[in-house]
């Protein structure tokens, strides 16, 4: 071929030149590649090479490869003798290169066109006029009156910003942004107050981007904007899920469809994917590919080449920069031996550090949305998604402004969508309409819930740890929601005891220097923002604004560089205004040790004021707000089951679909119980719910099954979805037993449910067809007679649980296990979803209780018996084989429908070819009706010592008398300020444990308890 060309070159006077096909950089990369390809088509390096040559028919079960190992980026003298007797066509390719012009790809920020209404030619002006006319609605309340009637303070940060924001050059930004978040308000959407930074900017607070008040709250505009360091700013929006579409399409619209794009994402291969990748192309057992992925560290981003190379000890050592224990380096130190050893292993190894970090995967970034000032195709290299309606970016979004065009991220917050939803509950349910953004922050009942830690499905004060800490705080403002949301993360959790102590008054406030009282006054002498050490720095030492931010970024990023110039100027600036060396020596030691961990104010804020809007409507609307809670809890089992549970805890029941009540979704009903939505049950889609939905709603509640059959569509409510909602005992107020729809009066007749559909169906047609009767009166369903409900008994409250588990993935009108919840709550510490995880139970007694779901008893090939058992709690469910003895004890106990109490111990297996892998070994196995009595012996009551009193003792008498029984009663009494406990152990009296008596003490809120 390249001989002819040559000829044909040289009979029509054409250059040559010379080119290779290159594919990787050097040539012992060629075995990472084909690796590569072999990842990328799922083949295996042992199937046979496709040849060129083959025919179609001959390359099956073959593989795509490249033929040898040539297809590297030469160099000059390798392309040289390759191509040495053409040595004009070498010359020629440098004349091409010498014509390549360098691209600059990076460029400055293009902003897109905002359109100026009519009157305005000049975007600085525009935002100048939106923001005082902001100014005097949101801190006047008065659209007659002047600008100058402002606070001076107030319209001096404010002419302060819009110079800065001018001066660097970012009015359109802020007017882009402004304009379609108002939007998205004006036709519903629900938008965060703000997050991050942008939260500092008064003119943002204005012109309506963020709804938290920067004066009020002392957030900064410098940790917004430096005025000292121009970088493009960095507004990201919350939106409720739904209403962030309709918000980008309406940017889709303004800017259009070729100026607007998604961000690409590139998922690149990391350390223990690429060993797991290699290893299946080259056929390396998965067992021990799994042991070579274990040795690598749990840690995030670390690299594959550091952990075979890196120092284990010293500067730049895995130990210094990766934080790696002794464990840790057990490991690295393994796979390096396995490096060493020559084998198989040790060549996955090698091949996984050459294709570790390739692209493995492209996807669509979560949030970020590009806005281009013309067609991004004359700007950026785009491409279509088939995940997008929108063009997709080839750039990531690391770089995507370095090529000129701005990032907005719109990010999708689910819990504005609870509140949304919650909202739209309470307008149905009482007729109000609440402005969320406008509720008091001094809710007594809100702090009130705040202080008994009841925050689960609340935003961002849920966990455990931080309920903990809830209780001790008694929050009695905002400022300490905010100070919390701060504080409760690695690093200052450590502040939070000494923090609470301070409020409470039980440890003395101190401040280092009086200078500071005035900016650590509202977190007790602590440090918590970084807000606070920006101002204390402008005020000890004479920081400028700009400084100030500095410092604050390289305290942040551990830059000590730049901290050790700063601290020579903080130093002088203290000298300078005549404080103490020494003592400002140690605040900047301070605050080199806690400002890493210091906390960006204005995000706090505003989410703290998104989980308060959380928690108020928790206290004031608990019904409607825990409905919308579960609605968006997914698909979720165990955090259905989880609020379902809170739900319990706050007295408002939540019942099962009915027809009659239920909508889509989970709703409220008129005496305040939550309903169970008519969608969440399988097989009922959304053309049947909304069939029912519109029938009750023109001609009221179905008084029937017949009148139900002969109203609604049967075409959209199908027999497969009425069925579903028979299960799940949605026609139970229409008073037929649930398995009366399923009756058959016999082999291949058909059952009652499918008679009534053929009644409606029958029924609507003789309807549409306007049958008139003797007298001319149009008669519905004339002359169809009604099929008798089936005088059958009804199916056992198991039987219900278990058909209502088939349709809506639980258990939903009770569960098997609820007379038991005693005995889970205090003999069981575990629960069957954390078996999941065998690691983290590790050499551990593990105790639990479930219902026996799935049993078998079955013979090996050995001809040795072993069972299988599937057992469900509250929380989920885990499956088991029994083996030998094992099997041989706890056989009688593999039945379905069981209740049992099983303990066992998480441990690694020592022998067989799985040694080593986590296994869960089951030690005994009881009847959970029997357990109560067997081991709830001990009752022990814990009293407050100070709260004990008369009345107290005398109602814990009374009670205790009431309920005689064998179990000992221990009362112990605490005193937290002796740090003392004394048990006082009852000769005479024992109780007997039942519900009513544990609801009792429970009842009780100056003591606590335990069972044993």
């Amino acid at each position: 071929m390249n001989a002819v060309l040559v000829q044909w070159a040289r009979k029509y006077n054409v250059p040559i030149i010379a080119s290779n096909d290159s594919h990787y950089v050097d040539q012992e990369d060629s075995n990472a590649h084909d690796i590569l390809l072999c990842i990328n088509t799922g083949e295996k390096q042992s199937t046979p090479k496709a040849d060129d040559g083959d025919e179609e028919g001959s390359q099956k079960g073959k593989r795509f490869a490249f033929p040898n190992d040539e297809f590297f980026f030469k160099t000059t003298t390798q392309m040289a003798k390759t191509f040495h007797d053409l040595p004009e066509a070498l010359d020629n390719t440098n004349l091409i290169v010498d014509k390549v012009e360098t691209l600059k790809l990076k460029k400055d920020i293009l902003l897109p066109n905002f359109q100026l209404p009519e009157g305005f030619t000049n975007q600085d002006e525009y935002l100048k006029h939106l923001t005082y006319q902001g100014a005097i609605r949101r801190y006047i309340k008065d659209d007659s009156a002047g600008i100058d009637s402002l606070d001076p303070k107030i319209k001096e940060r404010l002419d302060f910003e819009l110079f800065t924001i001018k001066t660097m050059g970012f009015s359109g930004y802020f007017l882009i942004t402004q304009d379609f978040i108002n939007h998205g308000r004006d036709i519903g959407v629900l938008i965060g107050p703000g997050r991050g930074s942008a939260a500092g900017s008064a003119v943002a607070y204005c012109i309506g981007i963020t709804n938290i008040d920067p004066i009020k709250y002392d957030l900064l505009f410098e940790r917004f904007l430096n005025p000292d360091r121009k970088s493009m700013p960095d507004i990201d929006t919350d939106f409720d899920d739904e209403g962030r579409q309709k918000v980008i399409d309406y940017v889709v619209e303004k800017y259009g469809q070729n100026q607007v794009a998604q961000i690409v994402t590139y998922g690149s291969m990391a350390a223990k994917s690429s060993i797991r990748d290699v290893s299946r192309v080259m056929d390396l057992p998965l067992q021990e590919a799994d042991r070579l992925a274990k040795l690598v560290p749990e840690r995030p981003g670390i690299e594959l080449g550091r952990v075979l190379r890196a120092p284990l000890e010293g500067a730049d050592s895995l130990k210094a920069k990766e934080n790696l224990g002794a464990d840790e380096l057990a490991g690295v130190k393994q796979l390096r031996e396995i490096l060493e050893s020559g084998e198989l292993t040790a060549d996955v190894l090698r091949e996984a550090e050459k294709v570790e970090g390739s692209v493995r995967g492209v996807g669509i970034h979560a949030a970020g949305i590009i806005i281009a000032p013309s067609d991004l195709t004359e700007i950026i290299p785009v491409c279509t998604s088939k995940e997008s309606t929108l063009l997709l970016t080839q750039y990531d979004g690391k770089v995507i402004e370095d090529a000129g065009v701005i990032k907005m991220d719109f990010l999708g917050l689910k819990t504005l969508t609870i509140i949304r939803d919650a909202l739209r509950l309470i307008d149905q349910n009482h007729g109000i309409r609440i402005d969320i953004d406008s509720i008091p922050l001094d809710d007594p009942k809100t702090y009130a819930l705040y202080q008994r830690a009841e925050t689960n499905g609340t935003f961002q004060f849920e966990s455990a740890g931080m309920q903990k800490y809830l209780r001790e705080l008694k929050a009695d403002q905002f400022g300490d929601l905010i100070a919390m949301n701060a504080l409760y993360r690695p690093g200052p959790l450590e502040y939070i005891p000494s923090f609470i102590k301070r409020k409470h008054g039980q440890e003395k406030i101190m401040y280092d220097l009086p200078e500071m009282e005035d900016l650590l006054k509202e977190t007790y002498g602590i440090t918590v923002y970084q807000e606070q050490v920006m101002l204390l720095s402008q005020k000890l030492a004479g920081f400028s604004k700009g400084d100030a931010d500095v410092l604050r970024k390289a305290m942040g990023k551990k830059d000590r560089a730049t901290l050790d110039k700063m601290k020579g100027k903080f130093l002088e600036g203290t000298a300078a205004k005549g404080l103490d060396a020494k003592v400002c020596a140690k605040v900047w030691t301070d605050w080199e040790a806690f400002a890493q961990y210091a906390f960006n104010k204005s995000h706090s804020t505003c989410y703290a004021f998104v989980a308060y809007q959380t928690a108020w409507l928790k206290a004031n609307y608990p019904s409607e707000y825990m409905a919308s809670v579960l609605t968006h809890s997914g698909e979720q089992i165990d955090k259905i089951t989880f609020f379902m549970e809170e739900c319990r805890r706050m007295g408002i029941k939540v019942l099962g679909p009915d027809v009659n009540e239920s909508q889509f979704a989970f709703s409220v009903n008129k005496t305040g119980h939550i309903r169970f939505g008519l969608g969440a049950v399988k097989g009922v889609g959304e053309n049947a719910v909304a069939t029912i939905v519109e029938q009750r709603s023109e001609a009221g509640p179905f008084k029937s099954i017949y009148d139900m059959m002969r109203r609604v569509n049967l075409r959209a409510a199908n027999r497969k979805a009425l069925e579903s909602l028979a299960y799940a005992g949605a026609f139970d107020s229409l008073n037929v037993q649930r398995a009366a729809f399923f009756h058959s009066a016999g082999e291949g007749k058909p059952t009652w449910l499918e008679t009534l559909v053929r009644f409606g169906q029958q029924s609507q047609d003789s309807a549409d067809s306007s049958q008139v009767n003797m007298f001319g009166d149009a008669v519905e369903g004339a002359g169809i007679p009604e099929p008798a409900v089936p005088q059958i008994d009804g199916w056992s409250a198991l039987e219900k649980l278990h058909f209502e588990k088939e349709v809506i993935g639980f258990y939903l009108s009770g569960h098997p296990l609820d007379d038991h919840r005693l005995e889970i709550k205090h003999l069981c510490h575990h629960n069957l979803s954390q078996l999941s995880d065998l690691k983290a139970l590790e050499g551990r007694d593990v105790t639990f209780a479930g219902i026996v779901t799935k049993a078998e008893h079955r013979i090996a090939k050995s001809g040795k018996p072993f069972g299988t058992l599937s057992l469900e709690d509250h929380h989920g469910s885990h499956d088991f084989m029994l083996f030998s003895e094992d099997y041989m004890k706890f056989k009688l106990y593999l039945q379905q429908g069981a209740l049992l109490f099983v303990k066992g111990r998480a441990m690694a297996r020592t022998w067989g070819r799985d040694e080593g892998q986590m296994e869960f070994k089951i030690t005994s196995m009881e009847l959970l009706g029997d357990v109560r009595e067997k081991y709830m012996n001990k009752l022990t009551v814990k009293l407050d010592a100070d709260h004990a009193n008369d009345e107290l003792v005398r109602d814990l008498g009374q009670l205790i008398k009431a309920n005689p029984g064998k179990c000992k009663v221990v009362v112990q009494l605490v005193s937290e300020a002796e740090k003392l406990a004394v048990d006082l152990p009852s000769k005479g009296l024992a109780v007997a444990i039942s519900e009513d008596l544990i609801v009792r003490l429970d009842g009780i809120a100056e003591l606590s308890y335990t069972l044993n």
